[in-house]
């Protein structure tokens, strides 16, 4: 029973293909984020998936993306997202291996320090006057909580060539 309680290696196991793929996704998202240098937004999304000839709402995006729903198994929009993000169909179509390649050391170096500068902010605006030090602490706490499990690696692909 403390298994399931404890975070850690034993994650790993319980995780779900639908987290799986929403997992997958934000990491495409923020990589997408650092190769564009600003956000990626539903109406961008919905635009491109258009183009490709696929549709899809602001609500089956937004259950994708918080992996609690229903596992989306509709090969064209699986397909069309892996196009727009630039990224072998395979990664997001094969959710259930819950599997990931290895993002290379420049892109993964990146996206956290994208991640870590939105921590940042975030802990400004909200705590207000922070110590650097304890701003510090805050940032390596949550990059210890938001880490890849063992034996993983990021988002594949070429970040510099996302739209």
């Amino acid at each position: 029973m403390a298994d399931k309680e404890s975070p850690g290696a034993g994650d790993m196991a319980r995780r779900t293909p639908q987290g799986e793929l929403a997992r997958k996704l934000h990491l495409l998202l923020d990589n997408a984020v650092v190769a564009r240098g600003g956000p990626v937004s539903y109406p961008d999304i919905w635009a491109a998936m258009t183009v490709r000839g696929v549709k899809l709402s602001r609500a089956r995006w937004a259950y994708m993306k918080d992996g609690k729903g229903v596992l989306i198994r509709d090969r064209a929009l699986l397909t069309a997202l892996a196009d727009y993000f630039r990224v072998d169909p395979d990664y997001l179509l094969s959710v259930e291996e819950v599997k990931t390649p290895a993002m290379t050391g420049e892109q993964l170096k990146k996206v956290k320090a994208f991640r870590a500068a939105r921590v940042k902010s975030f802990v400004e605006s909200t705590l207000g006057d922070v110590s650097p030090e304890t701003l510090d602490e805050i940032i390596d706490y949550l990059g210890q909580a938001s880490a890849p499990h063992p034996g993983e690696g990021e988002a594949p692909g070429n970040s510099a060539d996302i739209p």
